[in-house]
């Protein structure tokens, strides 16, 4: 209606607008633009269909006046910037996907949505709390029940084109039930070397990515998140979409915060994927809550005495995995540091069902040069453990 009319109040042009103006004054810039003043009642001219409220009002009168003519003051600094409402859930996922970029992995953003067979593979077991009513597209018909196919057909799309080593990674939902907990976020990535790879030392020198890859990328994710990646165990209980031999689970307790590995190459036949394709998820939610930490961070000493390296070589089972011999030697003594193993061997030499793994130990005393003696004892003391924890004998 281009009859409306708007209170008048010269008070309120102050208060939306901070600029004390006389009332005459207004009156008059209103009423030279075209409007129709009759007390304490507004009406705009018929051309003015841009007139919705009393704030246009005050527009009006603040523009003639003149925006050079307002005085410049400082805002109040406790409400010039909000503070930051960055929730902590929000945070793990912002510092995941910063630490996944700097590993060299392209972000995607992906469907949430996959074919039901696709599904199936990963998972889904066909629940039916999963699948869309009225899917956009007869290939998005079910909720993912994992980010990893989505990022598997985008590696093999890149690996057509020309991009044989495809590094990509995705932070978002992936869905188990239609329960409240059935969302997780997850961040996921995958590693694919397609057919064609080509190096500059010839074909045996370019590397196919492996289940190491995945999991140090997994590690990342999680370090970025606040998970304590020093206390966490690796276990053989992945899902079966990934390679039974090459996978595993990272753990804190009964708690699983990542699966890492190749993914099975039954799964990326039906899917009908070219080359090993080596992923990971870690799961957000699961990682404990970060407990708040002070400003200053404590001083870093370092010790000023000569670190003693030492090697030794253990036989164990087949079955024993060498991080618990890594914890076991690290048990032994404060002053043990950095623990390496540079070598596996099975053959000639070590019976069946036996390995021979082989770790350098750093010993970095912290108070005074270690004697011989002293170093001798350390070594025991490795031996003692690895022994009795992991069921290990010394190789001679």
């Amino acid at each position: 209606d281009w009859k409306r009319s708007y209170d008048f109040d010269s008070a309120y042009t102050e208060k939306l607008s901070g600029v004390a103006i006389d009332e005459k004054r207004q009156v008059e810039i209103l009423k030279s633009l075209g409007f129709d003043v009759q007390g304490k009642k507004v009406t705009p001219p018929s051309w003015r269909a841009d007139i919705q409220g009393r704030a246009d009002l005050v527009e009006e009168i603040v523009r003639v006046h003149g925006f050079d003519n307002i005085p410049a003051l400082s805002v109040r600094s406790g409400g010039a910037v909000p503070p930051p409402a960055e929730t902590e859930n929000f945070a793990r996922v912002r510092k995941a996907r910063s630490a996944l970029g700097a590993r060299g992995l392209s972000e995607c953003v992906t469907w949430s949505f996959m074919k039901k067979e696709t599904a199936r593979l990963f998972g889904s077991n066909d629940n039916p709390a999963l699948a869309l009513t009225n899917p956009i597209s007869s290939e998005l018909t079910q909720m993912r029940p994992s980010i990893l196919p989505n990022l598997i057909e985008a590696a093999q799309k890149n690996a057509d084109r020309g991009n044989a080593y495809a590094s990509l990674f995705e932070v978002g939902p992936a869905f188990t039930s239609a329960k409240t907990d059935g969302q997780k976020t997850v961040a996921a990535g995958v590693r694919h070397t397609g057919q064609g790879a080509r190096h500059w030392a010839g074909n045996d020198a370019s590397r196919a990515v492996d289940a190491l890859d995945a999991k140090a990328d997994a590690m990342a994710a999680l370090a970025a998140a606040g998970a304590p990646v020093g206390n966490l165990q690796v276990s053989r209980d992945a899902p079966d979409y990934y390679h039974p031999g090459r996978s595993g689970s990272l753990r804190l307790g009964a708690n699983v915060l990542a699966y890492f590995g190749e993914v099975h190459p039954a799964i990326l036949d039906d899917m009908g994927i070219k080359g090993p394709v080596a992923a990971f998820e870690a799961f957000l939610n699961n990682a404990p809550t970060v407990k708040k930490r002070t400003n200053a961070r404590p001083l870093l000493t370092l010790s000023p005495f000569q670190p003693v390296q030492r090697d030794f070589a253990f036989l164990v089972d087949d079955a024993v995995e060498a991080e618990n011999i890594i914890r076991a030697a690290r048990s032994a003594d404060k002053m043990i540091g950095s623990i390496d193993v540079f070598d596996v061997y099975k053959g000639k030499g070590v019976e069946d069902g036996k390995k021979s793994v082989a770790i350098n130990v750093t010993i970095q005393p912290k108070d005074k040069t270690l004697g011989d003696a002293e170093i001798e004892g350390i070594t025991k003391k490795i031996i003692e453990a690895v022994t009795s924890k992991c069921g290990a004998s010394l190789r001679g």
